[in-house]
């Protein structure tokens, strides 16, 4: 039995506590953790990032306090700062406090605005609006003791010399939502210490007690910052094998010292294909045709591999209708690649579980039973001593990775978890987990928090299927949400996700703000049907309300005149639908990465 690395140490730890002061020519950030003299200091007018100490800063500076800072960005205006100015406390996790990030202020280096013209104030005014969008969306979690980043299996595997590192040297880049605008303070590393990496996704930890017997219960949701986006912009790979909305969700259990930890992946399906919205209430997927999938699909599963070992596919999309060719096509492409380490499974989530039939779930749980015995979970006992290794994950997808995904996600939690609480001594022989009335209710509601969630960071709304997950049982009333969460899925997929995915592609740096660029992509002149054809088709649907209502002398004439503008309005909505694309919000910054 091999002993684990500490899973967190002082030494790498960034500052807790923070003033902010704010002079004309420059800001000075103090740290202000006990013993420490050190003040970073931001030169807005030359952007220098410099280390000095607290009596350099002027006593006219305007101080408030600060709980991180976010990085730097660069807009039409110059660049700005971004802090964290609220903070929420999610709990602990072995003694480390983990906060939530709950409000953000963006500060200008520059001091007027009057070097811009209109043009350029209002490019710079719709990309700060961006930014807040991001900065809006919750699930912003950080710690200045703790790598939030990192699996525990993966925290136990590490070198004397990683836990000297910095928490920004030692982040996985996958999940460090803010690396882009810290990029200038990782090649600093005297700085590194007032640098707080940020994850997005979801935390939930909760005291339990089971038969006397209390331990903590941790539920955290990684999102990569690979490819991210939203639901119908962003489907299948990129060229370097990153996987659309891939999260990597991990359930950890503390029991008098002991550890265990359940790792498992969602990401969506690994080829070249996209839905681009078009009106319509589902559009069609696309497989590319023009593309070798095979490059980026070995990619995305080499690199898995790597990060968790065996894979085990488990797809839930319909294997009938328009899901169909993507479920023949993945499952064509595991068996070319012919690699003993990645195995697939696909389970009709929808057909199977038709007309309430939930029970159907189970056929599925005993399908996977021997491959999750085999992957094990990890465990550290309480003198640090590894126990069990986790052998490979699962990795679940549907067509959003939300819905279906989590449902499937949360069963296969609760399995590992029961073998967790009996191998502790929490659970007795015999005794199952659903019986256990107050933690089957904490357990349940952390997993539909978690798709809710995962839900509207990537489609905008909660999730769908929730009341399962929540009663583990379908209601009526769960699929009337269902139904109003769909609806307003609808709405922002076709007419406010561009500015979504926009906003998301400036945060993370796929795009670059040009100070001098002379056209901005912003600026996209619409088409005249854009305008034009949903004027006439209002103006034609309202004519023939008022024919309606207001009759002719004749009954034939009154229907003329209803059949005129009645076909009037249908053919102009014909034409809208028909030129669906042309009338959706699209992305103007980033095109050719989510044409994938």
């Amino acid at each position: 039995m091999a002993t684990a690395a500490p899973v967190g140490t002082t030494a790498a730890a960034a500052y807790a506590s923070l003033k902010l002061h704010i002079t004309p020519e420059k800001f000075y950030v103090e740290a202000c953790d006990d013993g420490a003299d050190d003040v970073l200091a931001i030169d807005r007018v030359s952007t220098e990032v410099t280390l000095t100490v607290k009596k350099d800063v002027p006593p006219s500076a305007v101080t408030r306090p600060i709980f991180g800072i976010l990085g730097t960005i660069r807009l039409v205006a110059g660049t700005y700062l971004i802090v964290i100015t609220k903070r929420k406390k999610v709990g602990e996790i072995f003694g480390h406090a983990i906060w939530k990030a709950t409000d953000f202020d963006i500060l200008s280096y520059k001091k007027t605005m009057l070097h811009l013209t209109d043009i350029q104030l209002q490019d710079n005014k719709v990309f700060l609006s961006m930014l807040n969008h991001v900065l809006s969306v919750d699930g912003f979690y950080f710690s200045t003791t703790y790598d939030l980043t990192h699996t525990l299996q993966r925290l136990a595997n590490t070198s004397p010399e990683f836990q000297e590192m910095s928490l920004l040297e030692r982040a996985d880049p996958r999940f460090v939502w803010n690396g882009h605008l810290l990029r200038e303070f990782i090649a600093q590393p005297e700085i590194h210490r007032f640098a707080t990496p940020v994850m997005h996704g979801f935390i939930t930890m909760h005291s339990c007690s089971i038969n006397g017997k209390c331990f903590d219960w941790l539920l955290i949701s990684r999102r990569s910052c690979f490819r991210a986006g939203v639901r119908y912009y962003v489907r299948g790979i990129d060229s370097e094998g990153h996987a659309a909305n891939f999260v990597e969700t991990e359930q950890i259990v503390h029991y008098k010292g002991s550890k265990a930890s359940f790792v498992q992946t969602r990401g969506s399906i690994p080829f070249f294909w996209s839905q681009r919205p078009n009106l319509k209430y589902k559009p069609k997927p696309q497989i590319s045709k023009s593309v070798n999938h095979m490059d980026g699909f070995q990619r995305h599963f080499d690199s898995q591999i790597i990060s968790y070992g065996k894979q085990m596919i488990v797809n839930l999309v319909n294997q009938k209708g328009s899901e169909k060719p993507l479920e023949q096509t993945f499952s064509k492409m595991v068996n070319s690649m012919a690699n003993g380490m990645v195995r697939y499974v696909a389970f009709d989530f929808h057909k199977e579980c038709s007309r309430m039939r939930w029970d159907r779930l189970q056929i599925l749980m005993d399908q996977l039973a021997d491959q999750q015995d085999e992957f094990s979970y990890f465990l550290v006992d309480s003198e640090g001593k590894t126990v069990t290794q986790q052998e490979g994950t699962f990795r679940s997808n549907c067509m959003d990775c939300l819905d279906r995904t989590n449902v499937i996600q949360s069963l296969l939690a609760r399995r590992s978890l029961q073998a967790q609480l009996q191998r502790l001594g929490v659970l007795h022989v015999g005794q199952r987990i659903e019986e256990q009335a107050d933690f089957e209710k904490i357990y349940k509601n952390a997993w539909a928090d978690n798709a809710n969630a995962c839900a509207k960071q990537y489609a905008g709304t909660g999730a769908l299927k929730t009341d399962y997950t929540r009663t583990g049982k379908r209601t009526q009333w769960g699929l009337i949400m269902d139904g109003w969460n769909s609806l307003i899925r609808y709405y922002k997929n076709n007419f406010s996700d561009g500015f979504r995915q926009d906003a998301i592609d400036l945060f993370l740096g796929n795009y670059s703000v040009d100070e001098v660029e002379p056209a901005s992509p912003l600026h996209v002149k619409k088409d005249w049907k854009f305008l034009a054809l949903p004027i006439i088709m209002v103006v034609a649907f309202s004519m023939c309300i008022i024919c309606l209502l207001m009759a002719g002398d004749t009954w034939t004439e009154t229907l003329a005149y209803v059949l005129f503008w009645g076909s009037a309005s249908f053919g102009t909505f014909a034409i809208i639908l028909y030129n669906g694309k042309d009338f959706v919000d699209a992305p103007k910054l980033v095109q050719k990465e989510k044409m994938d």
